[in-house]
């Protein structure tokens, strides 16, 4: 069974950054394929990053060059720096493992394994 819990969500002004952090259990932080996902109020959960095992990534185009993900293997743990945010980057983030087929890294139905996610709120 694969658990993850995310934290380091918060508020901050806009242009601010944060960073996010999801503590895998053992072993799933080198699982197939772990994601970033984020899903506002009244909007579908949408994919944010993803990590591959051998480290490629991939970004939805409305976080390229701002959010970067990250694994640290020894610490079992993923990571999402977020900068320069803007007040549309308010939502809940989760964190995600699966083993996504093709090109599908930021598909969420994809993705087996979910934490319980943690609120990231960015004011104008």
């Amino acid at each position: 069974q694969v658990q993850l819990v995310e934290s380091g969500g918060g508020s901050v002004q806009a242009g601010g950054s944060l960073r996010l952090s999801c503590a895998a259990s053992e072993y799933a932080i080198n699982w197939g394929c772990m994601g970033w996902f984020r899903q506002a109020p009244g909007q579908e959960r949408e994919g944010v990053a993803s990590i591959g095992q051998t480290g490629s990534t991939a970004y939805a185009d409305s976080v390229k060059g701002r959010f970067t993900i990250s694994k640290d293997i020894a610490k079992n743990t993923l990571y999402l720096q977020m900068n320069s945010l803007k007040p549309e980057d308010t939502a809940m983030y989760y964190c995600a493992a699966g083993y996504p087929t093709g090109d599908r890294f930021l598909v969420r139905y994809e993705y087996t394994y979910w934490g319980q996610g943690t609120q990231v709120t960015v004011s104008s």
